[in-house]
């Protein structure tokens, strides 16, 4: 897969080469200082919360997702998922502990 910056990415092996292409992309793609995690090779995360091709969510402390906007990247909703984030907030904050 060639990226952005022309550097082409073959399918990692490994965490390791899993983790050096998120990196790589997020450099290449000036995502900072948005965080980005790295699934494990078994792809649970995009099984669990269907992440493919890519999206984003927000998950609760519990594992409740509490924003999944459609794919990506023409469906990404920054906007909706900020205040999905407020909202999360002020959930927890009402609440309590």
């Amino acid at each position: 897969m060639a990226t952005p910056d022309g550097t082409v990415v073959e399918e990692p092996q490994t965490l390791g080469e899993r983790s050096d292409c998120a990196k790589h992309c997020m450099r290449a793609l000036d995502l900072a200082p948005m965080v980005a995690v790295v699934d494990d090779l078994g792809d649970a995360a995009n099984l669990a919360y269907e992440a493919w091709p890519d999206r984003l969510l927000l998950v609760d402390r519990a594992g409740r997702v509490a924003f999944r906007s459609p794919p990506g990247p023409y469906g990404f909703q920054p906007d909706e998922l900020e205040k999905a984030i407020v909202a999360e907030l002020a959930r927890e904050r009402a609440a309590g502990p």
